[in-house]
């Protein structure tokens, strides 16, 4: 039996307009350096002993039509000029033999700061919560 956990994580973003949300989606995934790949979904852990790296490094680890695990944020709107964010905060423990988590949110009529900062308050929260201090 193989045991799939992750070394190495990499963040990174993308954005796409287009009046078809498949197309949209797609130039998105090319903005962000990960159309190339079969992506899964996977809830939002950061594997024990894992290493942040760059998107750069982490990128130039991996081959076209490889299947790749992502904790994806995601938002959309037909509404011209709305405000939209899809974000994602990371939690890490300073234990590296612990896991942390990586927090998804997306939402409307804030800013790209106010969205992060609030994602990562999600992400810390997740943690502080499983190691009992709140």
């Amino acid at each position: 039996m193989s045991i799939l956990v992750p070394s190495k994580v990499f963040l990174t973003r993308g954005q796409g307009q287009h009046k078809e949300k498949l197309v949209s989606f797609e130039k998105a995934l090319r903005e962000a350096g990960i159309a190339p790949f079969n992506l899964v979904r996977v809830s939002s852990i950061f594997p024990p002993h894992a290493k942040l790296v760059t998107r750069e490094r982490g990128l130039k680890l991996l081959r076209p039509g490889q299947i790749v695990f992502v904790v994806l944020s995601e938002n959309e709107t037909d509404e011209s000029q709305r405000l939209i964010s899809a974000s994602i905060g990371l939690a890490m423990p300073n234990d590296p033999s612990c896991y942390g988590y990586l927090a998804e949110n997306s939402s409307f009529g804030v800013s790209e700061r106010e969205a992060g900062h609030y994602t990562e308050y999600l992400a810390v929260e997740m943690l502080a919560t499983k190691m009992g201090e709140t």
